[in-house]
């Protein structure tokens, strides 16, 4: 899909792959809304790419769909829709160690959000024969990330929500990407794109992976190319897979004497 002159909504627009979405899009010509938490920097991204911005908390329904109204409204029926809102806390000791508090958090935001979005834009989109959904998921979607069960059951359940879009709306003529990256050079991490290096991407190469995904219709979007030889091995020798994880996981407790993203992506 060509994005020059769409109405694109980006959630979570605000700040790193995000807001490297909505500056690229907007450079392609596309008529973008900001949807973000933090209504102060979405409005000051969208004065600077000549935008909007909608103050917008994913993990409600009504939130979601008053942000597609307001695009609607200024830019005309959403053509593409990015669901990139995340979060990431990890486990305070064990597996299960997460509050329910955190799982419901994790699951509003990396799985319902992509339901309330579909739910709201299918309808008219099946009717257009027409639009693009981007669902931002994660490596981890794919595989796995250690120390934080909560973020990888969701971003799988993300990954598998993504697919039954393809399958059941591709042939209505609805494009869909879910984008699956590794370690971004981003304030998650506390980094910036001078900070990236190897396979540490910046959110502007994942944003250029993405777009280029979605003008290719592209339905998994891997900007770390490491990504599809993981999930190669993973599938081909699960055993061989889970104990370089655990060793991958034990060196990690050695070196940093704890899981945390901010250390982690260091051994990948």
């Amino acid at each position: 899909m060509d994005i020059s002159g769409k109405s694109i909504v980006v959630t979570g627009g605000a700040s790193g792959i995000g807001a490297a979405l909505a500056r690229q899009a907007a450079e392609a010509g596309g008529k973008v809304c900001i949807a973000d938490l933090n209504i102060d920097a979405a409005n000051a991204l969208a004065q600077e790419i000549g935008g909007m911005a909608v103050a917008c908390d994913v993990t409600y329904e009504a939130q979601i769909i008053a942000g597609i109204q307001n695009a609607e409204e200024a830019h005309g029926p959403v053509d593409i829709f990015v669901s990139n809102a995340g979060l990431g806390r990890g486990d305070p000791s064990h597996a299960a160690s997460a509050s329910d508090a955190d799982w419901t958090l994790n699951w509003n935001v990396h799985v319902m959000a992509h339901v309330w979005a579909a739910r709201a834009l299918l309808p008219a989109m099946i009717e257009r024969g027409s639009g693009h959904f981007v669902n931002v998921a994660s490596a981890a979607g794919l595989l796995n990330q250690i120390g934080d069960a909560a973020y990888s059951a969701t971003k799988h359940a993300a990954v598998s929500f993504a697919e039954s879009l393809l399958i059941t709306h591709g042939n209505d003529g609805i494009g869909v990407s879910v984008v699956c990256p590794q370690y971004v050079a981003t304030p998650l991490l506390g980094l910036g794109d001078g900070d990236a290096q190897g396979n540490l991407l910046t959110a502007g190469d994942v944003a250029k992976s993405v777009w280029q995904g979605v003008a290719d219709g592209t339905f998994v979007i891997m900007p770390h190319p490491d990504v599809a030889k993981y999930n190669a091995l993973r599938g081909a020798d699960p055993a061989r897979w889970i104990k370089g994880m655990q060793m991958l996981r034990a060196k990690a407790m050695s070196e940093y004497g704890g899981i945390s993203v901010q250390n982690f992506y260091k051994l990948i």
